[in-house]
């Protein structure tokens, strides 16, 4: 910070003994702070009225009107005026009163010059040193991210990188630095390349339990969810399409009322409800689920009718798990119109001993979706900083916070997670395929598919490299790589306007495939 931008900060300071306050004055005003100083309430009432100020130190007990008083009028003729309260006193009410008013900060006398300097140096120049430090971490560690991103060879070190990219988008993000937001973003657009070709390499191993497979979505019910049941019941929570840097947004709500133990899983391919979901609820890949359900599953792709049986799948799951039937109160949340009648069936679940409450909510699928379709949800959500906090703005509010909140207040633990992230597309891909291929934009499967730029896309013929139930004969699979979409010769210039710059999902990026699972312990 430049002493000539220091010097533009102004301070009003209002204190009936003001004349015993020299030495902190003097001490601010040594850092180019402007700072006026009046005995009362009235005289610093019509100061403000003259002029802005950045600060006001404000002393809770004057003669005349109160400091309060002073704050209360204030609030009426400037509200977001930041305010610090100085007080004698350590009562309580005094403390509650202040910061009810919505006040800055709260000294209490004596102070020392110092401890008013930290408290101003907080509120006004907090913002430019938060900034400036970010940059200089993230200086500091570009070159060893850059080296760890190269060299990634495993699961481990792919989400390492990822996740501390994810970070860097949203601590450079809070502290404005947005050339270096650029700079991330090459990070991330290298990272999804090489993260392709290795999981291109990696994926047919993975279905065959390679012993360096990752945790897979298959993995979660078993390694998070059984070792909590017991006699009391506990919460099994999937937001569906969430991103990790959306779940980071959200979970400083979260940290309130639990102990957060963060932690990913990689979504199987393709990245999309019908498939990544049902092998959470079912611990089964879908070639498996087919065999033992081949009237649940069929080649419609159709996420209604592929994700009916998620409760009957997370049932029998827990069984062949443990060995006994677990009593399952399951809920698919659509809309937050219902929020009372949902709480009240979840509540009533929580009477059975043991019981698991699994809930999926669906609104950030949903509204990932509708923003292809939808100009203004498209220009609300216009990138991924936009979706995160559209994410946390809905996520306040929402029938998932508030049984959430209720699970805490009852001592309940939580497991939380999602079935896939989604990515920003830019990027169109030509494909060719006869008229009975799927319609998806990330992954289509169909006869003789292919793409017209064979880097842009995963193919295979073998499902079992998928584990996808047996299809027809001659039929291929194609999955989109870093931020391509999917579009039809005939139907290129349509697709590429109403797709480009939509968060799809299916495909094979660290966006889609590394996500969230957390668990939630209430803090007491």
């Amino acid at each position: 910070m430049t002493q000539s931008a220091r010097a533009m900060k102004r301070i009003l300071w209002v204190d009936d003994e003001i004349d015993l306050l020299k030495p902190h004055l003097l001490f601010l005003q040594a850092r180019n702070y402007h700072v006026d100083a009046i005995s009362n309430g009235d005289d610093a009432l019509a100061l403000m009225r003259e002029g802005p100020y950045d600060l006001v130190l404000l002393d809770e007990q004057m003669p005349g009107r109160s400091g309060l008083e002073v704050l209360q009028i204030m609030r009426r003729e400037a509200p977001h005026q930041r305010v610090v309260m100085v007080t004698k006193s350590e009562e309580d009410h005094t403390m509650t009163e202040a910061i009810g008013r919505r006040v800055d900060d709260y000294l209490v006398k004596p102070t020392s010059p110092r401890q008013v300097l930290s408290v101003v140096t907080r509120i006004l120049e907090g913002s430019s040193i938060r900034q400036a430090r970010a940059a200089q971490d993230f200086a500091a560690r570009f070159g060893p991210l850059s080296t760890n991103a190269q060299q990634a060879q495993s699961a481990d070190e792919f989400a390492s990188v990822y996740t501390e990219l994810v970070d860097w988008q949203l601590r450079l993000g809070e502290a404005g630095e947005d050339g270096l937001l650029d700079t991330v973003a090459s990070l991330v657009t290298s990272l999804r390349r090489d993260f392709g070709e290795w999981v291109i390499r990696k994926y047919p191993s993975w279905m065959q339990d390679a012993p360096d497979r990752p945790r897979l979505s298959v993995d979660l019910v078993r390694e998070f969810l059984v070792p909590r049941l017991s006699s009391d019941p506990v919460y099994f929570v999937v937001l569906d399409c969430m991103r990790l840097d959306q779940w980071r947004a959200i979970a400083p709500l979260l940290a309130e009322f639990f102990e957060i133990e963060e932690t990913v899983h990689y979504s199987i391919l393709p990245t999309a409800t019908p498939y990544a979901r049902n092998a959470i609820f079912s611990g089964q890949y879908p070639d498996e689920i087919a065999r033992a359900h081949p009237g649940w599953w069929d080649a419609s792709d159709d996420e209604g009718s592929l994700n009916a049986f998620e409760d009957e799948l997370l049932v029998e799951q827990l069984k062949r798990l443990t060995g006994r039937d677990v009593p399952v109160h399951y809920e698919k949340i659509f809309s937050d119109r219902q929020r009372e009648q949902v709480r009240g069936r979840v509540n009533s679940a929580l009477k059975t001993p043991g019981s698991v409450i699994a809930l999926v909510f669906n609104f950030v699928d949903l509204m990932t979706h509708g923003r292809s379709e939808s100009p203004i949800l498209m220009e609300v959500a216009r990138d991924e900083a936009a979706l995160r906090d559209l994410t946390r703005a809905w996520f306040e509010r929402s029938t998932a916070f508030d049984i959430l909140r209720e699970a805490a207040r009852r001592g309940h633990e939580v497991i939380l997670t999602t079935d896939h992230g989604s990515i920003l597309c830019q990027h169109p891909s030509t494909v060719f395929a006869r008229k009975d291929a799927t319609s998806n934009l990330r992954y289509k499967f169909g006869q003789d598919l292919r793409a017209e730029q064979k880097h842009t896309a995963y193919m295979t013929r073998d499902q079992g490299h998928l584990r996808l139930p047996a299809g027809r004969l001659g039929m291929s699979y194609l999955i989109a790589l870093e931020d391509y979409f999917f579009v039809y010769p005939t139907k290129l210039r349509e697709y590429q306007a109403r797709y480009r710059n939509s968060f799809l999902h299916g495909g094979i990026s660290p966006e889609e495939m590394i996500v969230p699972v957390a668990s939630l312990k209430p803090r007491p």
